[in-house]
């Protein structure tokens, strides 16, 4: 899962046109694709934002 540095899903949906602000966590490769499907959260404890937040995007 990817790890999302934006406060809330809301600031998330206002990068959108913007490049995606993340963090790689899978130790068995890199989980980002420029076209496709991706998985990812804001962990408080690790991003320092108040939020946990879960969120899909699709990347075009």
């Amino acid at each position: 899962m990817l790890i999302f540095n934006y406060e809330s899903k809301k600031d998330l949906k206002e990068s959108i046109g913007k490049p995606l602000n993340y963090e790689e966590t899978s130790v068995f490769g890199a989980e980002y694709d420029e076209n496709g499907f991706l998985t990812g959260c804001n962990r408080p404890h690790i991003t320092g934002y108040k939020k946990e937040f879960f969120a899909n995007v699709i990347m075009e």
